[in-house]
């Protein structure tokens, strides 16, 4: 399994997806054309390391998840909401599995954004406020 990363764009958030150190890091702008497109490969490489991590006898690292969105559209806040999906799936399975939603003092809309995320998946968030950008 390689790493997978992507730089980011005026569009697209960086994406930092490391299965040996269980460091997971999307964020930045997240409005891209296509989004599917665009997120098909997380998914896909979500679902391998889920794979990889059940079919795993000496797995006891906990995988952490990094949100630190500026912006996200609709169409994004569906495929955020399905990786923390993927996540819960291996909560349930018994793998440590969170998020950090990391977001910018005074910025309630994007608080309340990964509030509502994570009220609809069984998955722990931590919400860490960080100071003016």
């Amino acid at each position: 399994m390689e790493k997978l990363i992507i730089d980011p764009t005026v569009f697209t958030p960086k994406v930092i997806l490391d299965h040996e150190e269980h460091f997971l890091e999307i964020g930045g702008e997240s409005r891209p054309q296509d989004v599917r497109e665009f997120y098909f490969p997380i998914f896909e490489w979500m679902n391998d390391f889920s794979d990889e991590l059940l079919n795993s006898e000496a797995n006891t690292k906990p995988v952490i998840i990094n949100f630190s969105f500026n912006y996200f559209n609709s169409g994004s806040a569906k495929c955020i909401l399905d990786i923390c999906k993927i996540l819960a799936r291996l909560r349930s399975r018994k793998i440590e599995a969170s998020a950090r939603w990391h977001y910018v003092h005074g910025d309630d809309d994007m608080l309340e954004a990964g509030r509502e995320i994570s009220r609809i998946v069984n998955l722990p968030f931590e919400f860490l406020e960080s100071e003016m950008k």
